[in-house]
C-alpha cells in the first residue's frame, strides 16, 4: 500500500505546479510589462504546457511499467507459494 502513495500524489503535484507556473507569469506579465512582451510570455507558457503534457505522458508511462511489475511480481509471487506446497 505504501507503494501506491506516490501516485495518490501526482494529480495535485502537477496542480500544483500549474498554478505556480501560470501564477509567476502573470504577475510579471501585469508587473514588468516591459521586460518580456505578452507574446513572448504566451508563446513560453505554450512551450511549457507542451513540456508538460510530455512529462505527464512519461510519468503515465512509468506508472503503468511500475504497476505491470508489481502485478507480476504478486503473480510470482503466488506461484512460488505455490511450488513451495
Amino acid at each position: 500500500s505504501t507503494a501506491n502513495a506516490p501516485e495518490d500524489d501526482a494529480p495535485n503535484r502537477y496542480s500544483r505546479t500549474e498554478r505556480t507556473a501560470y501564477g509567476r507569469y502573470s504577475r510579471d506579465a501585469n508587473s514588468s510589462g516591459t521586460s518580456l512582451p505578452s507574446n513572448t510570455l504566451e508563446k513560453r507558457i505554450e512551450e511549457l504546457e507542451r513540456e508538460l503534457a510530455k512529462e505527464r505522458q512519461e510519468n503515465a508511462r512509468l506508472m503503468k511499467m511500475a504497476q505491470d511489475k508489481e502485478e507480476l511480481i504478486g503473480k510470482l509471487k503466488e506461484e512460488i507459494d505455490l511450488l513451495n506446497r
